[in-house]
This record gives structure tokens, C-alpha cells and sequence, in this order.
């Protein structure tokens, strides 16, 4: 006779949380900061001035990213709990009104109605705030606003993101830098565009297509715009 056993499944949604800061921060870091470099890079030759011009938008960009996000996911947070507020007073104020609202939910899935009802009731008996937050507002656990993750996250993965412009700045010679710092900063975000597209399940090329065609046009325009400064003055 076969047995059934409990196998282990590791599903993507999971990760979005962490892997959209991490990406995101990354890839900014990158771009930015590459962009800078290159723009510095057309206007000037001194070394110095390029990496103290790097680092400054490293800082700069990894408090802007922790910041950004912070407000951005404490206002998702603020509105969640807010959602949640209402539901409460909501299921205090007329339970069955929120059973019949949870039923119509199940009976709209494709469920019949008596079974819609055992269910809802079932639920409701465990956790009714749970419950509605779920399969009436969206709220899960798995994707839930998390400001100070995303802040941190964001922040070091900015920082790191950066960092490799700037490594690169400390290695090439300087009548091939902007050259260097480019191509080096392509493979970078190609490489980038390809982890985040693995871990999440995506198409890799695709991923990496795409984020290298953005951070190249990026650090065309500043190249341009530094080229063309650094000649008029």
C-alpha cells in the first residue's frame, strides 16, 4: 500500500520582499555611479577628483536608496494596517455579515455555496482577522511590507553595487578608463541581471538584456554631457 508523504515546496513569491530592494539597489548602485564616473571621467583627468566624485555618489545614493524605500514600504505598511483596522472594527461590529462576505469570496473561486459556508465559518472560528486579510484584502504574510528590511537591503546593496565602478577606477590606467569603466560596468549589470532573473524565476537573457541596455544608455548620456562640459570650459 503507498504512502503519502509530505514533500517540501519552496515557491519564488517568497523572495520578492528581499529580491526586489536587493535588485533594485544593485543595479542603482551600478548604473549611478558608474554614469558619474564616466560624466567626471569626460570632464577631467585627474584620478582623484574621479573617485572622490564616486564615492560621494555612493554615499549619496545609499542614503537616498534606504530612505526612498523606507518611505515607500512604510507607507505600503501604513496602509495594510490601516485595511486591517477597518476589517477589525468591521467583524466587531457585524460578524455575519463578514461570514457572508467571506462565503461570497469562496462561491465567486468556483466553490458551491454549503461548502463556502463550512469553510468561512471554519476560518472564521480560528481566525477571522487572518482570514479576511487573506482572501479579502491580499494580505499575506509572504508579501507583507517590511520598511526596514527593504531600507537596509536597498542600502547595502547599493553600496556594493558602487563599489565595483569604483574598484575599477583604481585599476585602470587612466587613458583607458572611461573605456575600462564602461565595459567592466556592462558586465556587471549583465551578471546582476542574470542572478536576479535566476533567483526569481525568470527568463535570464531576457533579464540580463534588458538592465544592460538601460545602464549603457545611462552612461552614454552622462559620458556625453561631461564630454561636452568639460570642452566648453
Amino acid at each position: 500500500m503507498s504512502r503519502l508523504r509530505a514533500h517540501p515546496e519552496r515557491h519564488l513569491v517568497s523572495r520578492i520582499g528581499w529580491l526586489r530592494a536587493a535588485v533594485l539597489g544593485a543595479n542603482d548602485g551600478i548604473v549611478s555611479t558608474a554614469s558619474l564616473i564616466l560624466g567626471v571621467a569626460a570632464a577631467a583627468e585627474e584620478r582623484d577628483a574621479i573617485l572622490i566624485a564616486g564615492a560621494a555618489g555612493l554615499v549619496a545614493g545609499a542614503m537616498s536608496m534606504a530612505a526612498g524605500e523606507y518611505v515607500s514600504v512604510s507607507s505600503q505598511a501604513d496602509a495594510e494596517g490601516a485595511d486591517l483596522d477597518r476589517e477589525r472594527a468591521e467583524l466587531a461590529a457585524d460578524s455575519d455579515a463578514e461570514h457572508e462576505e467571506l462565503t461570497q469570496i469562496y462561491v465567486g473561486r468556483g466553490v458551491n455555496r454549503d461548502t463556502a459556508e463550512s469553510v468561512a465559518r471554519q476560518l472564521m472560528a480560528k481566525d477571522a482577522l487572518g482570514s479576511h486579510a487573506n482572501d479579502e484584502l491580499g494580505i499575506h504574510e509572504l508579501t507583507t511590507a517590511r520598511p526596514i528590511q527593504a531600507a537596509l537591503t536597498s542600502a547595502a546593496t547599493f553600496t556594493c553595487g558602487a563599489a565595483l565602478p569604483l574598484f575599477i577606477v583604481l585599476l585602470a590606467p587612466m587613458r583607458l578608463l572611461v573605456l575600462v569603466e564602461a565595459g567592466a560596468s556592462l558586465v556587471f549589470l549583465a551578471f546582476l541581471g542574470a542572478v536576479g532573473a535566476k533567483a526569481g524565476g525568470a527568463v535570464v537573457w531576457r533579464a540580463a538584456a534588458r538592465v544592460t541596455f538601460w545602464g549603457a544608455l545611462a552612461m552614454a548620456l552622462t559620458a556625453g554631457i561631461g564630454h561636452f562640459v568639460g570642452t566648453a570650459f
